[in-house]
């Protein structure tokens, strides 16, 4: 197979038919390595977690990666949206669906420049060209994670294709899911008086929250770490029951450097500090923890905790790609961060690797029922990839 932009959008609608949730991307990972064989990539295959890698040999130089995941998230009621979310329908300019931006649509964009970039050397690339779209990036990028603790691949580079509306994106804040739990004694609802309500004390908890997140630093580039109380929840869930235990879920967008446990420990702190709970009421943090289990049957218990990571707009990488961007578009794209988490956090976040992004899609629609790609800014990203690639892996040497 030819790569192109036409068999890249029907590499996409192929894959937006496939639903692909955290855990369930067998057919979608089938349907990828079917591609990269089909395009001539070698040592096509599926790693032990499930994620579809293959490469185009190189001539020695700095090897480039790039990589989307293979899982989305869930559509939600399919009434309300305009088309199908597994339609893949094209109309009115694009591609839409759930993962048209959010991506699939991207990644079918990565796929086949990446395979029109090597076919433009007669005799290979100047480095490998590697292609790995992982699973399990929605629940914090297992991965990605497994694939470069492993050294099955070693890139110089990485290029992530995250939606970026043709913009260069270096960077973007971590997430920590945090939960913040109040015990209390239980009892029959009848009888208050032998209890300890763990819901009674969840006014001061979300009050002194609030005054934490007030504290939290700023970057300069990255913006604010936020924080945000997103879910509270009791149990016995009984409602005749008085409940021992109030939890409250925290999603916390951490600035590059936070770890798990230095997350843990500082909110653990302020609240011994501000909340003074009397017997036999307490409360504990901790980073919540996930049974997680990949279409390939590996289990394990996972921290959902998403590294934030930032590459300065001066690194050589993003200086080179900024420029082959504008030129290959005639448009000097912005260089700056994403709003939301993405596996760059595993690649430079942890293991220091120059990573950027570049993709088409507008961050708007992501995990939204108007989730849609715009078929001219994909073509415009199809045509620039290859001045991309080639510029980041010089600027890698």
């Amino acid at each position: 197979m030819r790569p192109s932009f036409d068999s890249a959008i029907a590499f996409a609608r192929d894959l937006i038919r496939l639903p692909g949730p955290p855990g369930g991307e067998r057919a979608v990972a089938e349907r990828v390595a079917e591609e990269l064989g089909a395009l001539g990539f070698r040592d096509v295959r599926l790693d032990a977690l499930g994620s579809a890698l293959g490469r185009m040999p190189g001539r020695g130089g700095p090897p480039v990666m790039l990589s989307c995941h293979l899982d989305v998230v869930d559509a939600g009621d399919h009434a309300e949206w305009e088309h199908g979310p597994y339609d893949a329908a094209l109309a009115g300019g694009y591609l839409h669906g759930r993962g048209a931006m959010d991506i699939k649509g991207p990644l079918a964009i990565q796929t086949h420049a990446a395979a029109a970039y090597a076919a433009g050397f007669p005799d290979g690339p100047p480095g490998d060209v590697i292609v790995a779209h992982t699973v399990l990036e929605e629940r914090g990028g297992w991965g990605m994670e497994r694939l470069l603790e492993s050294r099955e691949v070693s890139p110089a580079v990485v290029v992530i294709g995250e939606s970026t509306h043709g913009d260069v994106c270096i960077g973007h804040r971590g997430r920590a899911e945090i939960e913040v739990r109040v015990h209390g004694v239980a009892a029959h609802a009848s009888a208050p008086e032998r209890a300890a309500n763990a819901i009674q004390p969840l006014g001061r908890v979300v009050a002194a929250i609030e005054a934490f997140a007030g504290t939290l630093p700023e970057d300069p580039v990255l913006g604010r770490s936020s924080l945000a109380i997103t879910d509270v929840s009791s149990r016995p869930t009984s409602r005749n029951v008085i409940p021992d235990l109030a939890t409250l879920v925290c999603d916390w967008r951490v600035l590059p450097g936070e770890t798990p446990e230095s997350a843990r420990a500082a909110l653990e702190a302020w609240l011994a500090e501000r909340v003074a709970l009397e017997d036999p009421f307490a409360v504990d943090v901790r980073v919540a923890r996930e049974r997680q289990r990949t279409w390939t049957g590996q289990e394990a218990d996972r921290l959902l905790f998403t590294p934030g990571f930032l590459l300065g707009a001066d690194h050589p990488v993003a200086v080179a790609a900024a420029r082959a961007v504008a030129a290959a578009t005639g448009a000097e794209p912005s260089v700056r961060p994403w709003t939301f988490a993405t596996d760059g956090g595993h690649a430079c976040g942890v293991h220091g690797i120059p990573t950027i992004g570049y993709a088409p899609g507008e961050e708007r629609h992501a995990h939204t029922n108007t989730e849609r790609l715009s078929l001219d800014e994909a073509r415009e990203a199809y045509d620039a990839y290859p001045a991309l690639l080639e510029a980041v892996q010089a600027a890698a040497g």
